[in-house]
């Protein structure tokens, strides 16, 4: 764990330059067994960070394009019947996959929206009354364009709160700006990636998240930074339970990328702006952005007084 984590940072980076924090709270949010909203311009490498993750992780990867006429038989599959055995066939859509990335998935409609949501939730849909389990590990990294976009139709806080994570990747740093000017070819990179473990390790490896250890102490930091978004007047609603728990799991995976076999305060501090800010809505003009999160941890001492 100590070698294979560094080294699948370090081949993601080669690819996605400059931006290895992202990078990480990625990888943590898949072996937190969770799934990543990125919220970017176009242009900024949100479909380059799904696609080599997939190919450092070995996992099978598919693209869907949303657009407003996308129907949810796009995404989940559809029977169609077959004159030859004279019954129905069952055509699998892109979510049977292991890594399915939903690029721009703001600019289709909420009915096809949501029916990401039982696959996201529970690894399976239902398709004709049958249902039908989806391939493991199961990973969505989901795309969305600002709102203030045309064409952009905002996800309801019922699926936001399905993605464990939100995460910008912002403007490149001037050095790795300055390599893609001079002619550092990512898809070059990611051509010649190689996976470093196969679906069966990753497995594995989420199993040991949940082994990493929380004291007494760090769990009271814990509720306390929740108990606080519920009762401060900064917040139009505090962290639920289900909320709470990401950070929790989200916080466990980050100490284990740091071979830790327990949490520290810095591990949930580490996470909590791309766990919780995207679940907490400001009071005054109802945004939902990092200054929030600040806040909190400037408001919570992590030792009880």
């Amino acid at each position: 764990m100590q070698k294979i984590i560094p080294a699948i940072v370090a081949d993601v980076g080669k690819v996605l330059l400059g931006k290895e924090h992202q990078i990480k709270l990625a990888i943590a949010c898949l072996l937190a067994r969770g799934h990543l909203l990125i919220e970017d311009l176009p242009g900024m490498g949100k479909t380059t960070l799904a696609h080599t993750i997939a190919a450092v992780m070995g996992l099978s990867y598919k693209r869907v394009q949303f657009t407003s006429d996308m129907l949810p038989a796009d995404i989940v599959g559809v029977s169609i019947f077959d004159r030859e055995s004279s019954s129905f066939r069952f055509h699998e859509g892109p979510v049977f996959s292991q890594l399915l990335l939903a690029d721009e998935i703001n600019r289709t409609s909420p009915k096809t929206q949501s029916a990401l949501l039982e696959a996201m939730e529970e690894g399976q849909v239902t398709v004709d009354g049958e249902t039908r389990s989806l391939p493991q590990p199961f990973f969505v990294i989901a795309t969305q364009n600002p709102l203030e976009q045309s064409g952009t139709f905002g996800l309801p806080e019922s699926q936001l709160d399905r993605f464990l994570m939100r995460i910008s990747l912002g403007y490149p740093t001037p050095e790795a700006e300055r390599a893609l000017y001079s002619g550092v070819d990512s898809r070059a990179e990611l051509a010649r990636l190689q996976p470093r473990i196969k679906p069966e390790t990753l497995q594995k490896m989420q199993a040991m998240v949940s082994q990493v250890k929380a004291t007494e102490s760090l769990l009271d930091y814990l509720q306390r930074l929740v108990q606080h978004t519920r009762q401060s007047p900064d917040f139009a609603c505090g962290l639920s339970p289900r909320g709470a728990l990401a950070l929790l799991h989200a916080a466990r995976a980050w100490a284990l990328m740091h071979a830790r076999t327990h949490v520290i305060p810095e591990d949930i501090q580490a996470v909590i702006p791309a766990v919780a800010a995207h679940r907490l809505q400001s009071v005054t003009d109802g945004s939902s952005d990092s200054t929030l999160v600040d806040r909190l941890l400037n408001q919570v001492d992590v030792i009880a007084a």
